[in-house]
């Protein structure tokens, strides 16, 4: 469903299928004694081997054109309202998308000039606790980066006990085939598990060298953020399994191992920088809180000792009441950015690096529930330029931002919506 009617659909996807139809009848020409440059254009020659399948779908989706990146104002369009929850999303290689629902279901979209067609639940998804007045269920998605020939799909959710008392973020993996996952097994678990119904975190983001970072909240208990003998408020790192990588820091006697960095309340949001491969992450904080930043190993980023915001209700939130005086240096990490007097509750990140937008390359693009905006940062190094608000015309709660395989900014919103951002 597009936000505008258009009498000729000319997005990027309709092009690259009229480039495609292009290519296959020149292929045909070349099978009748055309040029072996066609050929090989075409897969067949020139000695390349050909693409694997992806596992549970067609094959890969075909490049976008070449040429100059389009001008012109950014648009948004709706490609589908008909979302429950949604909370996280992953492209698949073959240009379809997996999207979380936070009720406990996973859905594969598949994307078509201006409209998404969701598939039915995918089965064997691992039980979620939901908390419909709460912040639990089905959260984050990935897919392994060898997915092309060993199809992982990774999901962080809420898990409860055998009491039912209780309740933490854990993650789970399984193979896709067709609309279903195979081999699901829990591979961490965060610990302890606490009741409530608040800060669970999570996002998932692999790094160059296919360990996997997973942001956990504090679960509102705040000092446990603290306790390294848990992993309440923690970035923990894993092996695809499970297990334990090496180059972890070492944090002292009876700090848990998994444990990259602590301090942190709620982050919603995490990605791996393109050029420097550090995590960075998005956070929840107090009043005027709310964080941007750069994760390094074995940082501890404050909470509940200190943040920039202030305890909820202060009126006005100003300096005098930053928790812990607000700055964190020399003790804690400093974040790159905070968003005060009051909180946006961002959620959502990623690096842009594609070619339509030329001139936000190597921002940072953020989405903003109580903001309900799309936040650009733009960066030198590790500092803050300047940012912008932009899109808050759409009057959405933004939980997910992702980058498309065409180039293109991807949004779900907490309504339901799943919008692209191009030109």
């Amino acid at each position: 469903m597009s936000t505008e009617s258009r009498p000729e659909d000319t997005t990027p996807l309709a092009r690259r299928r009229q480039t495609l139809a292009r290519l296959t009848a020149l292929c045909g020409l070349a099978a009748a004694g055309g040029t072996a440059g066609v050929l090989s254009a075409c897969g067949g020659g020139g000695g390349d081997a050909a693409s694997p399948p992806v596992a549970g779908g067609p094959p890969p989706a075909p490049p976008p054109p070449s040429g100059p990146p389009p001008t012109g104002p950014a648009r948004t369009t709706t490609l589908t309202s008909s979302l429950a929850s949604p909370w996280g999303m992953a492209f698949l290689p073959d240009g379809r998308l997996l999207i979380t629902e936070k009720g406990g279901t996973l859905r594969i979209a598949t994307l078509s000039g201006s409209t998404a067609t969701l598939s039915g639940p995918v089965a064997n998804v691992p039980v979620v606790v939901t908390m419909p007045n709460g912040q639990g269920g089905l959260l984050d998605v990935a897919i392994d980066p060898d997915f092309a020939t060993d199809p992982w799909v990774y999901l962080t959710y809420v898990e409860g006990n055998a009491n039912g008392d209780n309740s933490g973020t854990a993650v789970a993996r399984g193979r896709l085939s067709g609309t279903q996952l195979d081999n699901v097994a829990v591979i961490y678990r965060q610990t302890p598990k606490v009741n409530g119904d608040g800060h669970f975190g999570s996002r998932l983001a692999f790094r160059s060298d296919r360990t996997l970072f997973v942001s956990l909240g504090e679960r509102t208990r705040e000092t446990p953020a603290q306790d390294l003998t848990g992993t309440l408020g923690k970035v923990v790192r894993i092996n695809r399994d499970g297990s334990i990588p090496s180059g972890n820091p070492s944090l002292g006697a009876g700090a848990r191992p998994e444990i990259w960095s602590y301090g942190h309340r709620n982050p919603q949001g995490a990605a791996v920088h393109p050029t420097t491969g550090d995590l960075w992450l998005v956070e929840h904080g107090p009043q005027g809180g709310d964080e941007l930043n750069r994760v390094v190993a074995g940082g501890n980023f404050g909470w509940p000792n200190v943040s920039y915001g202030c305890p909820y209700g202060a009126s006005p939130a100003n300096d005098a009441c930053r928790i812990g005086g607000g700055v964190h240096s020399p003790g804690y990490v400093e974040p790159v950015s905070y968003w005060p007097p009051q909180s946006i509750a961002p959620s959502g990140l990623m690096f842009y690096t594609g070619a339509g937008f030329p001139e936000w390359q190597g921002n940072a693009m953020l989405g903003a529930l109580a903001g309900t905006a799309l936040w650009r940062i733009a960066l030198n190094g590790a500092t803050e330029v300047s940012r912008e608000r932009l899109f808050g015309s759409l009057g959405q709660r933004i939980r997910c931002v992702k980058q498309g395989p065409d180039g293109w900014i991807y949004l779900l919103t907490d309504s339901g919506r799943l919008v692209r951002i191009d030109r």
